[in-house]
């Protein structure tokens, strides 16, 4: 079953600050018990990698980073996390949605002294999703510094959609070539911008809307950075075929769940409200 947040976690204001920024941290949203159980299925999803599963540094780097999609199926710790955490009723709220679904988990691990970043990106574009109500979860298990931690460019879910590109090659591999506009250079004048980012401790989570710009950079040597990332989504939600392979791709969807559709499928399955 899963629990409702503790009392002022989710408040109006935290609300307000969601719908207005796009991202916001919660402080000791989850309990010791909860980030243990993701903390387990972190080690365990990095000792058996899914097939789905990418390197995303270069051999060069001293460190290593690696992602992983779509196992909470496999992984009986992912499994009872997203079962039980107070993730989506906090999502309903962030979302004024009265029903939530789980859309996909997301895996990074960064060891220590990796030097990879994660370049500015927003994620909506690289998904098989219509719809403004959503929200990805970023959770570390691990403690994260200000200098490691992802960043936000405060209101930029407002949008427009930007090109999706590889991280590593920088190829437009989703969206056509100029369908898009590209992305601003946020680092040539970060000070043009409201940058969102916080230092974290286990048990703080970090919510944002899939659309809003964010960034990280590598992690400190003597540090790891395990995180789980969570994309809930809300009522105006629907699928939204691509002519190329998503990131995660959902292999035969298509042919399953109409353009248009809600996302009425055993792979999103509904988190809240909970059932009777």
């Amino acid at each position: 079953m899963i629990r409702e947040p503790a009392p002022g976690i989710v408040d109006a204001e935290v609300v307000e600050a969601y719908q207005r920024d796009g991202a916001v941290c919660l402080r000791g949203l989850l309990s010791a018990d909860e980030v243990a159980t993701l903390r387990a299925g972190i080690d365990a999803n990095l000792a058996a990698p899914s097939p789905r599963a990418k390197v995303a540094s270069r051999s060069d780097d001293p460190g290593f980073f690696i992602e992983d999609f779509c196992c909470w199926q496999q992984n009986e710790h992912y499994h009872r996390f997203i079962h039980t955490a107070p993730l989506g009723p906090v999502a309903a709220r962030l979302t004024g949605s009265r029903r939530v679904r789980l859309y996909h988990d997301h895996m990074l691990t960064k060891e220590s002294g990796t030097r990879q970043g994660t370049p500015w990106h927003q994620d909506q574009p690289y998904y098989n999703i219509d719809g403004r109500q959503n929200v990805s979860f970023w959770i570390p298990v691990d403690p994260v510094s200000r200098a490691a931690t992802l960043e936000f460019v405060a209101g930029s879910h407002a949008g427009p959609w930007l090109m999706p590109r590889s991280f590593m090659s920088n190829e437009a591999k989703w969206f056509p070539e100029g369908s898009l506009k590209d992305l601003p250079d946020i680092e040539a004048d970060r000070s043009a911008h409201r940058i969102l980012g916080w230092d974290l401790q286990p048990g703080d989570v970090v919510a944002f809307h899939m659309l809003t710009l964010h960034a990280s950079a590598g992690v400190e040597p003597g540090r790891r950075r395990r995180v789980f990332s969570l994309r809930l989504t809300g009522d105006d939600v629907t699928h939204a075929p691509r002519r190329w392979a998503t990131s995660p791709a959902f292999p035969g969807l298509e042919a399953e769940l109409p353009a248009g559709a809600p996302l009425e499928h055993p792979l999103f399955p509904v988190l809240w409200p909970p059932a009777p």
